[in-house]
């Protein structure tokens, strides 16, 4: 399946959280997403904000920021990177705040949009779910390699490896 924004290809099914769905689950992902442009700064939501939507970026970089006892840092630059994992995983706000670095293209996908897709397709549901918990798990591995590596997560800047590259297909 393939989702075009703008004129250009993006292969979501290439992304994990997308890959293995039905064509008929993708066909209806792909009629709420809608694509966005936004400029250097834009701030796309802060750890206050209502945890509505979910992002895949399409070009550009964002940072996903973190203000706990230690600041983390982390910048998505790969296309098909999703992030605003919170808005799926039960919570009302984000649990870091999203800044474009650079002019970014995105998708934006409404939360609950995406669940009456998954009501009507439940198989596929649970495959996405599958996914966004393996890239969870990717990313915590990633912050706790970090951690032990340098010690803190400040200056730890990476994507997370969500789109398969032709070598791990």
């Amino acid at each position: 399946m393939i989702f075009i924004t703008g004129g250009e290809a993006m292969i979501i099914q290439k992304a994990d959280l997308f890959k293995n769905l039905s064509p008929e689950a993708m066909q209806e992902i792909s009629k709420i997403m809608k694509e966005e442009s936004h400029e250097k700064n834009t701030v796309l939501y802060t750890t206050s904000s209502p945890a509505q939507h979910f992002f895949i970026l399409i070009q550009g970089r964002v940072r996903l920021t973190m203000e706990t006892a230690a600041k983390i840092d982390y910048t998505l630059t790969r296309e098909g990177e999703i992030f605003g994992w919170s808005s799926m995983v039960g919570r009302s706000t984000y649990t870091a705040g999203g800044e474009c670095v650079v002019p970014t293209r995105l998708v934006r996908i409404d939360k609950d949009e995406l669940e009456k897709v998954f009501q009507r397709y439940p198989s596929d549901g649970m495959t996405f779910y599958k996914g966004l918990s393996a890239a969870i798990a990717r990313r915590l591995m990633e912050n706790y390699s970090s951690f032990l590596s340098h010690g803190g997560l400040s200056s730890a800047t990476y994507g997370t490896g969500q789109v398969m590259s032709s070598a791990e297909e």
